[in-house]
């Protein structure tokens, strides 16, 4: 699930350190992120559009955007808990402008299409939580297979390459498992404060699949994520190792959501950093 239980407490503790106020937090949503977000040097062209995937449980709407000419390696891009909005489409934009071809989903359009959360990431955990808890390693699976699916119909998706995906959050876990369920075709995955990624020894826990991978793997965790489970990360580096898998495994000092520019606790250095750990992991696509 999502690890976003101290969330509110986090955005209130940055708000105190004078890193973001709510009225400024406010003016960013309305402006929009764009400006938050630094330019990609040498930029491509890129065409985006809104689409529609079918799926076996029924029709995702997501954001997709490639480079305007040529083939480029295919991204699943998982949001965290608030939802494919203003925010992940600047990213996806971004990681397209970088030379990739980006598809962001709507995880929960079981239930309701996007945006799903009213105010992105400044709505109040409680309101988003029950879409979240519909989801399940059921659905993670079945939307992972559909959508790299769709991916590979595209004409600006090179086939002779891999694929990455990356998470956000709760999204951690499904780019773990986007990777078990397509194995031949995902050669790379990225964690970023993903919650959940350890969930006991049962093996349905998202590290317990590393195994069924072929993929290089970026897991980079929150400062108060590690210290609330400072195992974590041991049990995570014990199993790449045993699955004899790449895995760049580094605690950052940003809090639990600190990539996404419109959280409450974004921190630009340490997202930029993480941001630079992916170009490299994707270079290797």
């Amino acid at each position: 699930m999502c690890d976003q239980d101290h969330f509110e407490q986090d955005r209130e503790k940055f708000e105190a350190l004078g890193l973001v106020t709510r009225k400024q937090f406010g003016v960013m949503l309305g402006a929009g992120v764009a400006m938050l977000l630094p330019q990609v040097a040498n930029a491509v062209t890129v065409t985006e559009s809104d689409v529609t995937i079918k799926t076996p449980d029924g029709n995702c709407d997501a954001y997709f955007v490639h480079p305007a000419t040529g083939t480029a390696p295919g991204v699943l891009i998982w949001p965290d808990i608030f939802g494919l909005r203003p925010a992940f489409r600047q990213m996806g934009k971004r990681l397209a402008e970088s030379g990739y071809s980006v598809l962001v989903v709507n995880p929960f359009y079981r239930a309701q299409k996007a945006p799903t959360a009213e105010k992105g990431a400044a709505t109040p955990i409680q309101s988003v939580m029950p879409l979240a808890q519909g989801l399940n390693e059921g659905t993670h699976m079945t939307d992972s297979k559909a959508f790299i699916a769709w991916l590979d119909t595209q004409a600006s998706v090179a086939k002779n390459r891999k694929m990455g995906t990356q998470g956000y959050c709760m999204g951690g876990p499904m780019a773990f498992r986007a990777a078990a369920a397509m194995p031949d075709r995902v050669g790379a995955v990225a964690s970023f404060h993903g919650g959940g990624l350890v969930s006991g020894d049962a093996p349905n826990s998202p590290h317990n699949q590393a195994a069924k991978t072929k993929a290089n793997f970026l897991i980079a965790i929150a400062a108060n994520d590690d210290q609330q489970r400072p195992n974590e990360k041991t049990v995570l580096k014990e199993t790449f190792e045993k699955a004899k898998l790449s895995a760049e495994i580094e605690v950052y000092k940003g809090a639990h959501g600190w990539c996404p520019p419109d959280s409450g606790v974004y921190m630009e250095g340490e997202a930029e950093k993480a941001w630079g750990r992916l170009l490299n992991l994707y270079g290797k696509l």
